[in-house]
């Protein structure tokens, strides 16, 4: 069997399926009914090796049919042997409740062995109750609803460019409930995504409401169309209907606009028990005996029609032409047609081989001329934005470099810098950073090295995370003896996160970034920078470019800076910059971001008063610095003009390093928390305004340490 499916044998298959081929073409949908057959005994079995005994049911069921009709009437250009070719078509299965139904149709085709159905769910098995990168040929983690659409969206927009493919999706009418569903469906027609191809399974079935939704639902075809979509209605409890909606996608004429294929069934379609019409069952053992004979009978009947089929077809050159034609068909569905000698048909599920291997390794790294990178002149200021701008005219030469904003493209300075290059490459969603977040995501997977923009406060956690467990997934995959993905296969997604600590100033709470980084401080695998210097942040963007630096979250300052470092300045991930130091010194600031300015004004001014100061920039945590400064004896200062991300991760690193914490007097916290130590937001001001409010002025700063370093009572939790 080959190991993948070809446009060009697709395309020559399709000549013989068309609609002038009426023999071959009802034939194929009887071939269908038995694949459907062998998907839903493969799912069900799947319930019976589980570790919980458990099945999404409802939904896997209901969404069988079309993704039988998509994976097995070679709609699709797929490369099994290597799921990461650029060029094949793409499938998100964005209602990742379904994920049995798409593991049992993965295992027949080859992406993974048929062992990998047992024991689902477990902690040793990859096949969790919502897919994922751990599964070969998933490429993203999905199961929080209306996500999926959107990275799907992502790779259309790739696959508009050379080389072209197609990206198919599937949600649930349950899921068009959720907010990030929208702002896809109003962005893709506007990209004019004419390969894009989502498959909306209207079960009618919301939960355990297995005939109704929670909420009326508005005319999902007139809403779809309304919005610039080519919309199809189709019946999906019998293949005719998906297969010609399909048909239409695939071979139709192109008109730019995405296609939405509404599959109109009932939650649980083609079970017999309507226990199996709930979002999850458990089944005991004799209703899944039950249920399983039940569908090896419906089995044999569907094989049954299918030989009277070709009976019928006689022996004349066209019907020997259409049986030839057939059988072909067959053995690309998985299906082993044969006679016995009494002429009685058999048409035997073949799952497998598995045909994928472990993908080649992918290089990251972005190539550039450093030559051409924007030379900075120690006595200027820059806003962040230019800086950005600037490098981003000389790294997206290379076409590896992609960029998403959410509106604020002015303020982060990727739009102009990418778009400078290649305008296809800086995309912008408006006011809709989900989206954002996913169409990034999306590019990440396909290798680019992307970067997604909007304010501090505005990037979606909940997408965040997703996208975290998908790269966690990935590293697993590449870490495991049997994975399938290499080095190279994990994400480059940097998040530029823009007007942090104080940099917002007059905007309101709603727009402060006091808290982003102790909120996002608890994200796994995100890598948290907040940059200080024009110098600095070219420098980290030079870091980001030689690739695999996995998920990054890099605040920038909005208004300009000074320049505080070298020419020769180069970033690393974890460590802390020493700009001020002498053997005298008394004291020591650790601060970040703006904050390290007031920190050296400071700084300077106790020197005017007698004292030396050192000041320590933390751009990323920095444990080795933190513990040695902890160890040095000298007044510890954490000055930040944010919720205390640095003080917090100081009290962290003690704990992990079982340090005894001894006199805390002299460590002293200056921040936003409360005068309780806890988290706050903060409201407008200037910026002038709020650091002398929170005590992070350079005076402020100098009085609190003099008075500290002569015998004053602070506590060290003073904001």
């Amino acid at each position: 069997m080959s190991t993948s499916v070809t446009a060009d044998a697709i395309s020559a298959r399709h000549n013989c399926l068309t609609r002038q081929e009426p023999l071959v073409r009802q034939g194929v949908l009887k071939l269908l009914a038995i694949k459907d057959s062998d998907i839903r005994i493969l799912t069900l079995e799947q319930c019976r090796d589980a570790v919980d005994k458990g099945l999404h049911s409802g939904g896997a069921f209901s969404a069988t049919l079309p993704l039988v009709s998509l994976f097995y009437s070679g709609f699709m250009d797929l490369d099994i042997a290597d799921p990461t070719f650029r060029g094949q078509d793409l499938f998100v299965l964005s209602k990742g409740h379904a994920v049995a139904a798409l593991a049992s149709i993965y295992a027949d085709l080859g992406y993974f062995d048929r062992s990998v159905l047992k024991n689902s769910r477990s902690y040793e098995s990859i096949l969790n109750g919502h897919p994922g990168p751990l599964l070969p040929g998933v490429h993203i983690s999905t199961g929080p609803m209306g996500q999926g659409f959107g990275v799907a969206q992502g790779f259309a927009i790739a696959g508009r460019t050379a080389p072209r493919f197609n990206s198919f999706c599937m949600v649930g009418d349950g899921e068009l409930q959720e907010g990030p569903i929208w702002e896809t469906a109003m962005y893709a027609p506007q990209k004019r995504l004419d390969n894009f191809c989502v498959l909306i399974d209207r079960n009618n079935g919301q939960l355990d409401t297995s005939d109704r939704m929670v909420f009326p639902m508005p005319d999902v075809e007139k809403v779809f169309s309304a919005f610039g979509w080519r919309v199809i209605g189709a019946d999906a409890t019998d293949y005719e209907g998906v297969y010609a909606a399909l048909e239409e996608f695939r071979y139709g004429p192109r008109n730019g606009r995405p296609t939405a294929i509404v599959c109109y069934a009932t939650k649980g379609q083609g079970g017999f028990s309507d226990s199996l019409n709930k979002h999850k069952v458990t089944i005991n053992n004799k209703l899944m005996e039950q249920e399983l004979g039940q569908q090896a009978n419906r089995r044999e009947e569907r094989v049954e029609d299918f030989a009277r089929y070709c009976n019928r077809l006689g022996e004349s050159p066209e019907g020997e032409r259409a049986r030839a034609i057939l059988l072909d068909v067959a053995r690309q569905m998985h299906l082993e047609v044969a006679k016995d000698s009494l002429g009685r048909m058999s048409a035997a599920d073949v799952i497998g081989p598995v045909l994928t291997r472990r993908v080649p390794p992918r290089d990251n790294w972005v190539k550039y001329d450093v030559s051409l990178l924007p030379q900075i002149d120690a006595g200027k200021e820059y806003a962040a934005s230019d800086i950005v701008t600037a490098a981003m005219k000389v790294f997206a030469r290379d076409p590896a470099v992609v960029s998403i904003d959410a509106d604020l493209g002015s303020t982060s300075g990727l739009q102009s810098g990418v778009g400078a290059v290649d305008q296809n490459r800086a995309l912008n969603t408006g006011v809709a950073e989900a989206n954002m977040m996913n169409i990034g995501e999306a590019f990440a997977v396909l290798g680019h090295n992307t970067w997604v923009s909007t304010f501090c406060p505005f990037v979606d956690w909940k997408v965040l995370r997703r996208i975290a467990v998908g790269y966690q997934e990935r590293l697993e995959s590449m870490r495991a003896r049997d994975g399938w993905l290499t080095e190279g296969h994990g994400l480059d997604l940097t998040i530029l996160a823009t007007a942090p600590n104080f940099e917002t100033r007059t905007n309101g709470a709603t727009h402060m970034g006091n808290d982003d980084n102790t909120t996002f401080d608890a994200m796994a695998h995100l890598k948290i920078v907040d940059v200080s210097c024009p110098q600095q942040l070219l420098s980290l963007m030079q870091w980001i470019m030689a690739g695999n630096r996995g998920l990054l979250y890099v605040r920038i300052m909005r208004t300009g800076s000074a320049v505080l470092y070298p020419s020769s300045f180069e970033f690393e991930f974890g460590k802390a910059y020493v700009l001020r130091e002498s053997a005298e010194d008394r004291a020591v600031i650790v601060s970040s971001g703006r904050g390290v300015h007031e920190a050296l004004a400071a700084a300077k001014k106790c020197a005017e008063a007698g004292v030396n100061v050192s000041v320590v920039d933390m751009p990323s945590v920095d444990e080795a610095t933190l513990l040695r400064l902890y160890d040095s004896g000298k007044l510890l200062v954490f000055a930040e003009q944010n919720n205390g991300y640095l003080w917090q991760n100081f009290l962290k690193t003690l704990y992990r390093q079982k340090k005894q914490a001894g006199d805390m007097s002299r460590v002293l916290a200056i921040n936003t928390l409360d005068r309780d130590g806890r988290p706050q937001f903060i409201h407008s001001a200037t910026y002038e305004q709020l650091v002398a409010a929170f005590g992070l002025a350079p005076t402020q700063l100098t009085e609190t340490i003099l008075k500290e370093l002569r015998g004053g009572s602070i506590s060290p939790s003073r904001n």
